[in-house]
């Protein structure tokens, strides 16, 4: 996107000021904005090709989740947010490739016939390999060259659709599967939490526990899920008989003026159908957006205590929210690799001429005081996904999930 001198000296002095005053992410550890800023204003400006590349590189300075720079006619975006697939760096042959790793069912890349284990030779004929992030035009085709565990090189066409908004780009997979595993062990696959409120996937997830209620033991997979709204609330209250606080979302000005965590706004229940969300905007929407979040109190569950979390790299925002709050309260054993470390909450703020501004405006901290940005969640048995076992088609994460639950 091509612009003048002269707009692009307002949008950036518009970045400069939001982020001075929104930006709000307490492990931060970057530098000083101001200075930052200042200092790359003279690269950033007088280059119109290289202007939204530059953007992107000073505002990565603020080491933070949820912060992104892009204009809404040229949207390329990575991976698990376009196709609902994630992949993970490999050395294969003695290089490094990219190997598909949660290919969710209902998203793109599934759609399209690609699986776990496939190598991502290239998109569009150009070569990837790490670190550079293989990215996707959303409303538009690219061509993903393949290659099979088998070693059959494949062309396949890749149709992302427009996401239905252009501030929050993200196509959904399937956010819920269920199956019953040997031994009355139950098994939830959940790849994100559509919906700021999460009333239908509350509803998705009533349906999968009546489907399973003869099972006395759970496997709920967190692996790829890019987080979402507050629809996680469900499911952390089939965790617990209790009303438990979980956590809080913290405003920077919030934390500015002083706070006492039991005095925030608690959010505890899930609304059962959509008329009530006139009453939730008035009643969470305006003032200070920090809020408690509290779980539902659904009673007693046969599986209590018997619970498997399974997570991986890619598990990210809410669901790391989840995990965190089972681990807090022992109410799961964690399975997998340690998680993505991506908690904070994001806003989008148009800035001009067609570019968004996205900033983290509000962090959570689980109810013990922890903040899991840029750390994330380490879980109790820790077993990576490797090449060969992706290569396979064998799930050694689910296999050591299911072993632990089976001596719950």
């Amino acid at each position: 996107m091509n612009t003048s001198q002269r707009e692009r000296e307002k949008i950036f002095a518009k970045v400069r000021r939001l982020v001075g005053e929104k930006h709000f992410n307490p492990s931060s550890h970057g530098g000083d904005w101001d200075e930052l800023a200042a200092q790359r204003a003279q690269e950033i400006l007088r280059d119109p090709e290289q202007f939204e590349k530059h953007m992107h590189s000073l505002l990565a300075e603020l080491h933070a989740s949820h912060t992104g720079f892009f204009h809404v006619s040229n949207r390329s975006i990575p991976a698990p947010l376009a196709i609902s697939a994630t992949l993970k760096s490999c050395s294969v042959a003695g290089e490094l490739n990219w190997v598909f790793q949660d290919v969710h069912e209902g998203g793109v890349a599934h759609a399209a016939g690609i699986r776990p284990g496939d190598l991502l030779v290239a998109v569009d004929d150009k070569r990837l390999v790490p670190p550079n992030v293989p990215v996707f035009r959303m409303g538009g085709s690219s061509t993903a060259s393949v290659q099979r565990p088998s070693g059959v090189a494949n062309r396949m066409r890749i149709d992302v659709p427009k996401p239905k908004s252009s501030r929050h780009p993200v196509n959904v997979p399937r956010a819920v599967a269920r199956l019953s595993l040997p031994s009355q062990v139950g098994y939830l696959k959940i790849t994100m939490f559509p919906g700021v409120i999460g009333i239908d996937f509350a509803k998705e997830i009533e349906a999968a526990m009546a489907d399973l209620s003869m099972c006395d033991r759970f496997v709920i997979d967190l692996r790829g899920n890019t987080g979402g709204g507050i629809g996680g609330l469900r499911v952390m209250s089939y965790l617990t008989p209790d009303k438990l606080p979980i956590g809080y979302s913290l405003t920077r000005r919030r934390a500015q003026s002083g706070y006492r965590r039991e005095e925030l706004r608690r959010f505890e229940r899930i609304p059962s159908t959509k008329a009530a969300l006139p009453w939730l905007i008035v009643k969470y929407g305006l003032g200070d957006k920090s809020i408690c979040l509290c779980t539902e109190g659904l009673g007693p569950q046969k599986f209590h205590g018997k619970v498997v979390l399974l997570v991986n790299e890619h598990s990210a925002s809410a669901a790391e929210m989840l995990a965190a709050f089972a681990a807090e309260n022992n109410l799961a054993k964690i399975v997998g690799s340690k998680t993505a470390g991506r908690l904070l909450s994001g806003s989008a703020f148009r800035v001009g001429h067609g570019y968004i501004l996205v900033l983290p405006t509000a962090a959570y901290l689980t109810w013990g005081g922890r903040s899991l940005e840029g750390t994330g969640i380490t879980p109790d048995v820790e077993i990576d996904a490797t090449y060969e076992s992706l290569k396979a088609k064998e799930d050694v994460q689910l296999q050591k999930a299911t072993e632990v639950v089976m001596q719950m």
